[in-house]
């Protein structure tokens, strides 16, 4: 399946109302594997296998609040923006975050 599919059926499971927080966009260095392995992780979670069994860890994106809106960007809740911008400081990447509110996501 294409990126561009997961995107898609990523937003969809996201479905809410309206709803007022803040965009939050930031600039990783690409050429830092280890930085973008750890915004990765943080953002979309990951599992882990051991002796036979997965263990799933969520990211951001799972969580109440947060809608993922393209590469780099997440919108976010007041109650989840301070969680986002202490990660990305103690990493020391540049982000921007902008006041907004979204609107419900319509079927298509």
């Amino acid at each position: 399946m294409g990126r561009r599919q997961l995107s898609v059926r990523r937003a969809r499971r996201q479905r809410q109302g309206a709803t007022i927080g803040y965009i939050v966009t930031w600039d990783a260095d690409s050429g830092d594997a280890a930085l973008c392995s750890r915004l990765r992780r943080f953002v979309f979670g990951y599992s882990l296998a051991s002796d036979g069994r997965r263990y799933r860890y969520p990211g951001l994106v799972e969580k109440e609040g947060v809608r993922y809106l393209g590469q780099s960007v997440l919108f976010v809740t007041h109650a989840r923006l301070s969680e986002l911008r202490r990660f990305l400081e103690q990493l020391g990447v540049p982000h921007v975050v902008t006041h907004a509110s979204l609107g419900a996501i319509m079927p298509g």
